[in-house]
């Protein structure tokens, strides 16, 4: 800055102005200055900024995604990017894969780095941790699903209402035999789900047949081989209710491989994209992403700025996307 206001001719302030683009500088000052910074190629430090600041903040905040490839992740990180954007912030993003220790970890680098905030998926049994830090002043929000162990904010999705929304649906189109294709039970969002299915049979009067249930399943092509199974059993169900964007995309797969996908209903739970494409095109529950993003970045920097109102817990609601995977009916 001493370089720049030498050649420029001015005093530091005035860089600082001109550099953090505050108000109060001529026109001919500021060409004078910026002229100087390009001919120096000057480049504010922005650590060590912060360090100078009267409130120790580094405008900037961190996410931890399940997995930032994942569309659904990407569409949530994307709104919390153009929320930050409003308030001059920057967002760093990493995915913890459903691993508990790498929540720990990547939070605790973010921390190290010292972000404002924290927006976190959580996958962690205990989020306990990060009491000393919220107490030190860190702004911590989870999304998609709630903490365990410790009272935060959070934005979710309706899990259950929509798993019961797809089940209900496909009921409708007269199937009974109904398959679960979900996640790890583990996982808050995925067990909920599951729950919907089953208490959306219960109420048709139908038990839950364990031999249509397949749990656990973490990629595509995991989840084509469990339908790909679930067909080959001596009494196979005619619908499926794929509990996930990823195990939606394997259960289309298999199906087209045995050609059968125009005589086996699906619904998935999330969207995913050229989901409208397909023949059939796929029935979804959508959940909205940029919402729940959006909603958790906006919580974020109200308790940024001072809230200290009771922590809540905000549920986004999902919406049944009717296309025609869903609507198929079964053998006569």
């Amino acid at each position: 800055m001493r370089d720049v206001a030498a050649l420029a001719g001015v005093g530091l302030k005035t860089v600082s102005r001109v550099a953090n683009g505050e108000p109060g500088v001529s026109i001919e000052l500021t060409a004078r200055v910026q002229k100087a910074i390009d001919q120096l190629g000057y480049q504010p430090n922005l650590t060590a900024s912060s360090l100078r600041r009267a409130d120790g903040k580094t405008a900037t905040v961190g996410t931890v995604l399940e997995n930032v490839a994942n569309p659904f992740s990407a569409a949530l990180q994307r709104a919390v990017e153009d929320v930050a954007r409003e308030h001059g912030v920057l967002v760093f993003a990493a995915s913890a894969d459903e691993n508990g220790d790498r929540e720990r970890a990547l939070a605790a680098s973010f921390i190290a780095h010292r972000v404002d905030g924290l927006i976190i998926v959580p996958a962690a049994h205990d989020h306990g941790y990060l009491a000393p830090e919220r107490r030190a002043g860190l702004a911590v929000v989870f999304a998609d699903r709630p903490p365990r162990f410790l009272d935060a904010d959070a934005v979710v999705s309706a899990n259950r209402e929509g798993a019961i929304a797809a089940v209900r649906h496909l009921l409708a189109a007269g199937h009974r035999r109904i398959a679960y294709v979900g996640d790890l039970e583990s996982i808050q969002t995925a067990a909920e789900r599951l729950a919907g299915y089953r208490e959306a049979l219960a109420a048709a009067g139908l038990g839950a047949d364990d031999s249509l249930v397949r749990v656990g399943l973490r990629s595509v092509d995991a989840a084509a081989e469990a339908v790909s199974a679930l067909l080959r059993q001596p009494d196979p169900p005619t619908a499926l209710f794929t509990a996930q964007n990823l195990i939606t995309e394997g259960a289309v797969s298999a199906l087209q491989a045995a050609r059968r996908q125009h005589e086996v209903a699906v619904v998935g739970f999330d969207d995913f994209p050229m989901a409208d494409l397909l023949d059939p095109a796929v029935t979804v529950v959508a959940q909205d992403p940029t919402r729940i993003g959006r909603t958790a970045a906006e919580v974020l920097f109200r308790r940024l700025r001072g809230d200290a109102s009771p922590y809540e817990t905000l549920v986004v609601p999902t919406s049944l996307v009717v296309r025609g995977s869903g609507e198929i009916p079964p053998p006569a």
